[in-house]
C-alpha cells in the first residue's frame, strides 16, 4: 500500500518559517500530482499547494508569496517551504497524491502559528 509520511510541523510565533516533507514508499514521479491540503478547526480540507509530474505548481491565493512547493524525485519526497506564517495558517497539514481516480493522504502533521 501507498504510505505518505509527513514532518516538520510544529509551533512557530507569526512571521517565522517551516519546512514540511512528505516521505513516500515508493516513487512519487507516476503520481499525476503530489501535494498539501490543510485543514482548520471548523474549517473543510482546503488545497494549500500542489505539484504535477510535470513540475507544474499550484497555489492557494492566500500562501501565493509565502509557501513554495518542491518535489525531489530521486528522494521519494515532496517539501512544503512556508514562510512569513500567520496565525490563519495554523491548521493541520496533510500531504496526499493522486493517480487516476486513486488517492493517498498522509495522517497529517500539526502547524500551529502564534501572535
Amino acid at each position: 500500500h501507498v504510505q505518505l509520511q509527513a514532518y516538520g510541523g510544529g509551533l512557530v510565533q507569526a512571521g517565522g518559517s517551516l519546512r514540511l516533507s512528505c516521505a513516500a514508499n515508493r516513487r512519487i514521479l507516476p503520481f499525476n500530482v503530489v501535494g498539501w491540503y490543510r485543514q482548520a478547526p471548523e474549517k473543510q480540507r482546503d488545497l494549500v499547494a500542489d505539484i504535477s509530474s510535470r513540475a507544474y505548481s499550484n497555489y492557494a491565493d492566500s500562501v501565493k508569496g509565502r509557501f513554495t512547493i518542491s518535489r525531489d524525485n530521486a528522494e521519494n519526497t515532496v517539501y512544503l517551504q512556508m514562510n512569513s506564517l500567520e496565525p490563519e495558517d495554523t491548521a493541520v497539514y496533510y500531504c496526499y497524491a493522486r493517480q487516476g481516480y486513486l488517492n493517498y493522504w498522509g495522517q497529517g502533521t500539526q502547524v500551529t502559528v502564534s501572535s
